[in-house]
């Protein structure tokens, strides 16, 4: 199993990237919140969880240890595929997905696309013993803001990779500007994460 990439970033997408190790460039399969948070050219270092299936073997990548266990423990629920899982991650922190599941905050956990209310519900169910308890730290996300490329774009890609439309990408990044022009206008970085959010509800609700 491969549990860690150290190295140069040499490519960054949407929902993924590549580090360079050993000569060899290693695409991982990362959240949004992620990505936003490599540099090209930076060294970096993902926790990584290896996919098998008999078509396909895919490297995940996350900002830290704690995403990459909570990734792997999300799998364990019945319906909850990597790709779902990811998608929880990429709407809400770890500690946000452990707070959502032992409150049995089936609000919170719907707002993630695929996952409706019997979903959430079966969800809370079968993890609530195994999340364990919000451990109290900032999010991955917010580290994460401020990446370069635009919020715009990382926005876009994060949306479409949630399997949102071009166009339904296009309107979730509109419902999403006046925030992104809000904190500029503070002085601050766009948090990708934060933005990524309201597109999510905006959407929900359309």
């Amino acid at each position: 199993m491969i549990a860690q990439l150290t190295g140069l970033v040499s490519q960054i997408g949407p929902t993924s990237a590549v580090i360079e190790v050993g000569g060899l460039g290693i695409q991982a399969v990362c959240s949004p919140n992620t990505v936003a948070g490599l540099r090209l050219g930076q060294r970096a270092t993902l926790a990584t969880s290896l996919v098998v299936r008999e078509d396909s073997l895919t490297l995940y990548g996350f900002a830290d240890e704690d995403e990459r266990v909570v990734f792997e423990l999300l799998q364990t629920a019945s319906g909850v595929g990597p790709r779902l899982a990811q998608a929880m991650l990429a709407v809400h922190g770890p500690d946000e997905l452990r707070r959502a599941v032992a409150t049995e905050d089936l609000a919170a956990l719907v707002q993630v696309p695929g996952i409706g209310r019997k979903g959430a519900q079966r969800i809370v169910l079968e993890l609530k013993d195994r999340l364990g308890a919000a451990h109290g730290g900032t999010p991955a996300a917010r580290r994460a803001a401020g990446a370069p490329g635009g919020w715009r774009d990382q926005l876009h890609g994060a949306l479409m990779g949630l399997g949102w439309s071009a166009r339904e990408a296009d309107d979730g990044v509109a419902s999403a500007a006046p925030y992104a022009d809000e904190a500029s206008a503070a002085g601050e970085p766009p948090d990708v994460a934060a933005l990524l959010k309201v597109a999510l509800r905006t959407l929900s609700r359309a």
